[in-house]
Protein backbone atom coordinates (compact mmCIF):
# COMPACT_ATOMS: atom_id res chain seq x y z
CA UNK A 1 0.00 0.00 0.00
CA UNK A 2 1.07 3.43 -0.78
CA UNK A 3 1.59 5.43 2.09
CA UNK A 4 1.79 9.41 1.04
CA UNK A 5 4.12 11.27 3.42
CA UNK A 6 5.27 14.73 3.93
CA UNK A 7 8.89 15.63 4.73
CA UNK A 8 8.25 18.71 7.54
CA UNK A 9 11.19 21.35 8.88
CA UNK A 10 9.77 22.83 12.40
CA UNK A 11 10.64 25.87 13.71
CA UNK A 12 14.06 25.28 11.58
CA UNK A 13 15.21 22.30 13.64
CA UNK A 14 15.34 18.71 12.55
CA UNK A 15 14.00 17.03 8.97
CA UNK A 16 11.42 14.66 10.29
CA UNK A 17 8.75 12.94 7.85
CA UNK A 18 4.83 12.30 8.76
CA UNK A 19 2.22 10.19 7.76
CA UNK A 20 -0.09 12.03 5.33
CA UNK A 21 -3.71 10.35 5.47
CA UNK A 22 -6.08 12.95 4.26
CA UNK A 23 -5.82 16.41 2.62
CA UNK A 24 -8.72 18.83 3.20
CA UNK A 25 -9.17 22.13 0.53
CA UNK A 26 -11.48 24.36 2.63
CA UNK A 27 -13.11 26.35 0.02
CA UNK A 28 -15.28 29.74 0.05
CA UNK A 29 -13.47 30.73 3.50
CA UNK A 30 -13.47 34.69 3.40
CA UNK A 31 -14.01 36.56 6.55
CA UNK A 32 -16.54 39.38 4.50
CA UNK A 33 -19.48 37.38 4.26
CA UNK A 34 -20.90 39.98 1.60
CA UNK A 35 -17.63 39.55 -0.33
CA UNK A 36 -18.30 35.97 -0.77
CA UNK A 37 -21.76 36.23 -1.36
CA UNK A 38 -20.40 38.37 -4.21
CA UNK A 39 -17.49 36.15 -5.75
CA UNK A 40 -20.16 33.74 -5.63
CA UNK A 41 -22.47 35.41 -8.28
CA UNK A 42 -19.86 36.89 -10.05
CA UNK A 43 -18.37 33.11 -10.89
CA UNK A 44 -22.24 31.70 -11.10
CA UNK A 45 -22.56 34.10 -13.85
CA UNK A 46 -19.69 32.51 -15.98
CA UNK A 47 -21.05 29.04 -15.23
CA UNK A 48 -19.26 27.98 -12.24
CA UNK A 49 -21.65 26.33 -9.46
CA UNK A 50 -22.25 27.39 -6.51
CA UNK A 51 -20.94 25.75 -3.30
CA UNK A 52 -23.24 23.36 -1.54
CA UNK A 53 -22.09 25.34 1.87
CA UNK A 54 -19.97 28.32 2.99
CA UNK A 55 -17.15 26.98 3.93
CA UNK A 56 -16.77 23.96 1.73
CA UNK A 57 -14.51 20.96 2.57
CA UNK A 58 -13.13 19.76 -0.69
CA UNK A 59 -11.28 16.02 -0.65
CA UNK A 60 -8.11 15.89 -2.69
CA UNK A 61 -6.02 12.61 -2.38
CA UNK A 62 -3.27 12.98 -0.70
CA UNK A 63 -1.04 11.34 -3.44
CA UNK A 64 -2.08 14.87 -5.12
CA UNK A 65 -0.05 16.65 -2.31
CA UNK A 66 4.34 17.40 -3.32
CA UNK A 67 7.21 19.46 -1.88
CA UNK A 68 8.62 19.28 -6.05
CA UNK A 69 9.67 22.29 -7.34
CA UNK A 70 7.92 21.39 -10.75
CA UNK A 71 4.52 20.57 -11.18
CA UNK A 72 2.76 19.06 -14.52
CA UNK A 73 -0.98 19.89 -15.94
CA UNK A 74 -2.96 19.41 -18.31
CA UNK A 75 -3.99 22.22 -20.70
CA UNK A 76 -2.94 26.26 -19.62
CA UNK A 77 -5.98 26.76 -17.76
CA UNK A 78 -4.40 26.05 -14.28
CA UNK A 79 -3.00 28.44 -11.50
CA UNK A 80 -1.59 28.47 -8.24
CA UNK A 81 -3.29 30.37 -5.36
CA UNK A 82 -1.24 30.90 -2.11
CA UNK A 83 -2.96 29.56 1.60
CA UNK A 84 -1.70 28.71 4.88
CA UNK A 85 -2.21 25.14 5.61
CA UNK A 86 -2.87 22.98 8.62
CA UNK A 87 -1.11 20.16 9.47
CA UNK A 88 -2.32 17.81 12.10
CA UNK A 89 0.77 14.98 12.67
CA UNK A 90 -1.18 13.91 15.38
CA UNK A 91 1.55 14.64 18.25
CA UNK A 92 0.81 18.24 17.46
CA UNK A 93 -0.68 21.20 15.05
CA UNK A 94 1.47 22.89 12.74
CA UNK A 95 1.43 26.00 10.22
CA UNK A 96 2.45 25.60 7.11
CA UNK A 97 2.31 27.24 3.49
CA UNK A 98 1.19 25.76 -0.24
CA UNK A 99 -0.82 26.64 -2.88
CA UNK A 100 -4.29 25.14 -4.23
CA UNK A 101 -3.27 24.77 -8.22
CA UNK A 102 -6.10 24.33 -9.57
CA UNK A 103 -7.58 23.88 -13.51
CA UNK A 104 -9.83 26.99 -13.93
CA UNK A 105 -11.32 25.51 -17.18
CA UNK A 106 -12.71 21.71 -15.16
CA UNK A 107 -13.75 24.37 -12.76
CA UNK A 108 -17.06 25.39 -14.61
CA UNK A 109 -17.98 21.90 -15.14
CA UNK A 110 -16.64 20.59 -11.43
CA UNK A 111 -15.02 22.70 -8.81
CA UNK A 112 -14.05 19.59 -6.65
CA UNK A 113 -12.77 18.05 -10.32
CA UNK A 114 -10.56 21.24 -10.57
CA UNK A 115 -9.00 20.94 -7.36
CA UNK A 116 -8.34 17.21 -7.20
CA UNK A 117 -6.74 17.00 -10.97
CA UNK A 118 -3.53 19.26 -10.17
CA UNK A 119 -0.69 18.81 -7.62
CA UNK A 120 -1.19 20.58 -4.43
CA UNK A 121 2.35 22.33 -3.66
CA UNK A 122 3.70 22.48 0.01
CA UNK A 123 6.60 24.37 1.42
CA UNK A 124 8.84 21.99 3.83
CA UNK A 125 9.08 24.23 6.17
CA UNK A 126 6.25 24.68 9.40
CA UNK A 127 5.78 26.25 12.61
CA UNK A 128 4.22 25.52 15.25
CA UNK A 129 0.61 26.58 15.74
CA UNK A 130 0.62 27.12 19.25
CA UNK A 131 3.77 29.66 18.91
CA UNK A 132 2.19 32.08 16.28
CA UNK A 133 -1.93 31.26 17.30
CA UNK A 134 -1.74 34.89 19.06
CA UNK A 135 -1.59 36.98 15.71
CA UNK A 136 -2.32 34.69 13.18
CA UNK A 137 -4.79 37.70 11.60
CA UNK A 138 -1.24 39.56 11.49
CA UNK A 139 0.61 36.67 9.26
CA UNK A 140 1.50 38.25 5.76
CA UNK A 141 0.79 35.96 2.89
CA UNK A 142 2.28 36.89 -0.69
CA UNK A 143 2.66 35.12 -3.70
CA UNK A 144 4.05 36.39 -6.95
CA UNK A 145 3.76 34.74 -10.69
CA UNK A 146 6.61 34.74 -13.70
CA UNK A 147 3.82 35.05 -16.93
CA UNK A 148 6.10 33.44 -19.54
CA UNK A 149 9.88 31.99 -19.07
CA UNK A 150 12.35 34.70 -18.39
CA UNK A 151 10.07 37.20 -17.45
CA UNK A 152 10.70 38.99 -14.17
CA UNK A 153 7.98 37.83 -10.98
CA UNK A 154 5.20 39.64 -10.92
CA UNK A 155 3.22 40.16 -7.59
CA UNK A 156 -0.08 38.54 -7.73
CA UNK A 157 -1.50 38.19 -3.97
CA UNK A 158 -0.60 40.18 -1.20
CA UNK A 159 -2.53 40.44 2.53
CA UNK A 160 -2.79 39.37 5.77
CA UNK A 161 -4.33 35.89 6.95
CA UNK A 162 -7.07 38.52 8.60
CA UNK A 163 -9.16 38.31 5.33
CA UNK A 164 -9.48 34.48 6.20
CA UNK A 165 -11.99 32.84 8.93
CA UNK A 166 -10.30 32.32 11.92
CA UNK A 167 -8.49 29.30 11.27
CA UNK A 168 -9.92 27.98 14.53
CA UNK A 169 -13.22 28.13 13.26
CA UNK A 170 -12.46 26.32 9.99
CA UNK A 171 -10.89 23.20 11.86
CA UNK A 172 -13.97 23.53 14.01
CA UNK A 173 -16.49 23.27 11.11
CA UNK A 174 -14.42 20.76 9.55
CA UNK A 175 -15.05 17.08 8.89
CA UNK A 176 -11.85 15.81 10.01
CA UNK A 177 -11.68 17.79 13.19
CA UNK A 178 -10.15 14.95 16.04
CA UNK A 179 -13.22 13.98 18.62
CA UNK A 180 -12.71 15.32 21.74
CA UNK A 181 -9.45 17.25 21.12
CA UNK A 182 -10.60 20.90 20.79
CA UNK A 183 -8.36 23.22 17.70
CA UNK A 184 -7.36 19.72 16.53
CA UNK A 185 -7.74 17.66 13.77
CA UNK A 186 -7.78 14.12 13.04
CA UNK A 187 -3.73 12.65 12.80
CA UNK A 188 -2.23 13.02 9.46
CA UNK A 189 -5.08 15.87 7.99
CA UNK A 190 -3.41 18.57 6.00
CA UNK A 191 -6.10 21.01 5.17
CA UNK A 192 -5.69 24.30 2.69
CA UNK A 193 -7.15 27.24 4.66
CA UNK A 194 -7.67 29.35 1.95
CA UNK A 195 -6.34 31.90 -0.34
CA UNK A 196 -6.33 35.72 -1.31
CA UNK A 197 -8.26 37.92 -4.53
CA UNK A 198 -5.16 37.90 -7.55
CA UNK A 199 -4.21 41.24 -8.14
CA UNK A 200 -5.04 42.00 -12.13
CA UNK A 201 -7.07 39.28 -12.02
CA UNK A 202 -6.48 34.85 -11.90
CA UNK A 203 -4.66 33.84 -14.41
CA UNK A 204 -2.14 31.45 -15.32
CA UNK A 205 1.92 31.42 -15.00
CA UNK A 206 5.05 29.56 -16.24
CA UNK A 207 6.04 30.03 -12.43
CA UNK A 208 4.71 30.45 -8.96
CA UNK A 209 6.14 31.88 -5.70
CA UNK A 210 4.81 32.13 -2.48
CA UNK A 211 5.40 33.05 1.50
CA UNK A 212 3.98 33.32 4.48
CA UNK A 213 5.94 35.99 6.56
CA UNK A 214 5.83 36.51 10.62
CA UNK A 215 6.26 40.42 10.81
CA UNK A 216 7.08 39.99 14.52
CA UNK A 217 10.22 38.27 14.26
CA UNK A 218 10.88 38.40 10.26
CA UNK A 219 10.68 34.54 9.66
CA UNK A 220 9.47 33.67 6.63
CA UNK A 221 7.72 30.24 5.10
CA UNK A 222 8.60 30.06 1.40
CA UNK A 223 8.53 27.31 -1.75
CA UNK A 224 8.48 28.30 -5.21
CA UNK A 225 7.82 25.76 -8.52
CA UNK A 226 7.51 26.13 -12.24
CA UNK A 227 4.50 24.44 -14.38
CA UNK A 228 5.04 22.40 -17.12
CA UNK A 229 1.80 22.58 -19.26
CA UNK A 230 1.05 19.08 -21.27
CA UNK A 231 -0.97 19.00 -24.09
CA UNK A 232 -4.57 18.19 -24.38
CA UNK A 233 -5.10 15.34 -26.80
CA UNK A 234 -8.41 14.53 -27.35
Amino acid sequence: MYDPQLTVIVDGGARGTHKLARCVVAGWTGRDPAKVRHHIEELAAIGVPPPSSVPVYYRVAASMVTQADRIETLGAETSGEVEPVLLDTGAELLLGLGSDHTDRALETHSVAAAKQICAKPVASAFWRFDRVAARLDELELRSWIREAPGADWTLYQDGTVAAIRPLAELIAGSPHRAPGLPGRLTAGSLMFCGTLGAIGGVRPAVAFKMELRDPADGRSLAHSYTIETLPAVS
